[in-house]
């Protein structure tokens, strides 16, 4: 279940009043109308307008929250992380710059951003865990896991050569599973154009990897 709003309010409360480069005194923000877009949101947001902040919240939390799920299954960490990028957004919401894509899809790119960053965290600590009961071990099992782990640093080179999108999409279609059409949704592109951008990332990423077709 999707925590109610108002408890992440409170949370983010006093980040948000803390905000160095936030004026004391706001003059007093006309409400937001309903058909503000996300993105006009987050240029209020910017400027320091804590209603168009509540309208973009109200916008977004849920599919944060969601997304945060999907990776992270576990509902508390889900929370933070919502929590964390929700308190970005607020930060860094002059940023954004519209024409390198919507504020929905900026917005979950830092959702996540931190929640992959979260997974990992959570897989090293449990590794070093597991090396510190390890005892010696076969030397085969050594070798496969030394081979194993040059492979996905050089995964994970080759993913930091391609865009931003096509590093995100490729990552939530073949590590977490997302169909291609989830992954247009997320990031609120059509599908043609993710499959194309998916496509273009694979070629470079086949050939950084010196992978030989035919």
């Amino acid at each position: 279940m999707t925590p109610h709003p108002a408890l992440f309010r409170l949370r983010i409360l006093d980040v948000m009043t803390s905000r160095d480069d936030r004026p004391r005194h706001l003059a007093a923000a006309p409400p937001p109308v309903p058909e503000d877009s996300p993105g006009n949101l987050l240029t209020r947001v910017a400027r320091g307008d804590e209603a168009a902040f509540a309208a973009l919240y109200d916008e977004l939390a849920p599919r944060i929250f969601g997304l945060a799920r999907r990776i992270l299954r576990d509902p508390a960490q889900a929370e933070e992380v919502a929590q964390e990028a929700l308190v970005e957004v607020w930060r860094t919401a002059g940023r954004y710059d519209p024409a390198k894509g919507s504020a929905t899809s900026w917005a979950l790119t830092i959702a996540h951003r931190r929640a992959v960053d979260r997974v990992r965290s959570e897989q090293a600590s449990t590794e070093r865990e597991r090396r510190a009961a390890t005892e010696e071990r076969p030397y085969d099992e050594v070798v496969e896991e030394a081979t194993a782990r040059l492979e996905r640093q050089q995964v994970q080179r080759c993913l930091k050569g391609l865009t931003d999108l096509q590093r995100e999409a490729i990552t939530l279609a073949y590590y977490r599973g997302y169909s291609y059409r989830e992954v247009a949704e997320l990031f609120d592109t059509g599908l043609p154009t993710i499959k194309t951008r998916m496509r273009d990332g694979l070629i470079r990423m086949r050939d950084c990897l010196g992978v030989r077709v035919g």
